[in-house]
């Protein structure tokens, strides 16, 4: 694919979608829950578009991240073994769907991606917690940090929410900080599923490297608003969006005759 394959229209909705995507997924996660199906409406074919997805979220996760060290909400010591478990799970993902059948793909990624829209709608709120941790720091590291990992690499949208989950629910993190590790971690799992991609051809740079701007421009954002707006709200954002887009795809891949 070249820039000739998109239209300048085209183009300015993906980097307003990269915005609100990046915008989203820093404050209340699932910013992917948008972006893959806008990609694979865009016409990128579907492995193509998770790889695209990667690189375009990379930068969102990496300016979050940057944001979260410099106001001191982690600590490089503290989650840079995490992050290493997070990046093996993933690159492992990432090599697994390269093996999958691309037909396949076309009707499982929008199954998936409407399953974490659901649990996105129907979850509970994630609350503060102080409890003493459930699970030991290596058991936290080699079993459930590589897991999510794996999944981020499988397909991605929702990952920012299952790292703030597990550090809540198994190590008793409070909220703020859950969220803020959860950062560098998804950080670190685009980062390796995107090396897997690159190495398989699987990314399209034009809309990838638009797509980065805006993703930092969401960021940035974001990570400024942080707990300053409702994240339930949010969620209801990612869904409401998330659903118009799959009903929009199973029109275009005539599962349904409306619209």
């Amino acid at each position: 694919m070249d820039f000739a394959s998109f239209s300048t229209e085209l183009l300015l909705i993906l980097f307003f979608v990269a915005i609100i995507a990046g915008l989203l997924d820093t404050l209340a996660g699932g910013g992917g829950l948008i972006t893959v199906p806008a990609l694979i409406l865009s016409g990128v074919p579907p492995l193509s578009a998770l790889g695209t997805n990667k690189l375009q979220g990379s930068i969102g996760t990496a300016t979050a991240t940057y944001m979260m060290i410099r106001g001191k909400k982690i600590s490089w010591d503290g989650i840079k073994r995490l992050m290493l478990s997070a990046f093996i799970g993933a690159a492992i993902g990432t090599i697994a769907i390269q093996l999958i059948n691309t037909d396949i793909l076309s009707f499982v990624i929008p199954i998936v991606l409407l399953f974490i829209a659901i649990y996105f709608l129907i979850s509970p709120a994630i609350a503060q917690n102080n409890d003493e941790p459930k699970l030991s720091s290596k058991k936290y590291q080699y079993g459930v940090i590589p897991f999510i990992g794996y999944y981020d690499g499988m397909f991605g949208p929702g990952t920012g929410s299952f790292f703030t989950l597990s550090g809540i629910a198994c190590r008793g993190q409070d909220l703020l900080t859950a969220t803020a590790m959860a950062k560098p971690l998804n950080f670190s799992t685009n980062v390796a599923s995107l090396l897997v991609f690159l190495v398989a051809g699987q990314v399209v740079w034009v809309i990838g490297i638009l797509m980065m701007a805006g993703q930092v421009i969401g960021a940035w954002i974001g990570s400024h608003c942080l707990f300053k707006i409702n994240p339930t709200y949010l969620r209801g954002v990612v869904v409401l969006m998330c659903s118009g887009m799959l009903i929009k795809y199973a029109h275009a891949m005539g599962w349904i005759g409306f619209i």
